[in-house]
């Protein structure tokens, strides 16, 4: 059974950091791409980071040189750690795996920043 739970959410203020978790089981964790999604109320859910199984990273222009996505094989966890947030990057921010035709998905993590 595929689980992803993340971690670290909480409120910061504007210009500090947080760094999400995602702890990944049930899966061959060190093939698979992970990604981070947020998503805000009334809006679709949007990919924030992803990290490939190679290590190739990829990032919305809007957290590019803000966030960075890594990964712990030994640990089975994909972190977001996330430096000079804004009040815009206030979300429900979601860990996401894909495979055999599937989306897998957290339960999510709030994530507040106040201004």
């Amino acid at each position: 059974q595929v689980q992803l739970v993340e971690s670290g959410g909480g409120l910061v203020q504007a210009g500090g950091s947080l760094r999400l978790s995602c702890a990944g089981s049930g899966f061959i964790f060190s093939l698979r791409s992970m990604a981070w999604y947020r998503q805000t109320p009334g809006k679709q859910r949007e990919l924030v980071a992803a990290i490939t199984s190679a290590v190739n990273t990829n990032y919305a222009d809007s957290v590019k040189g803000r966030f960075t996505i890594s990964r712990d094989g030994a640990k089975n966890t994909v972190y977001l750690q996330m430096n000079s947030l804004k009040s815009e990057d206030t979300a429900v921010y979601f860990c996401n795996a894909e495979f055999g035709g599937r989306a897998y998905w957290g339960q999510g993590t709030q994530v507040t920043v106040s201004s």
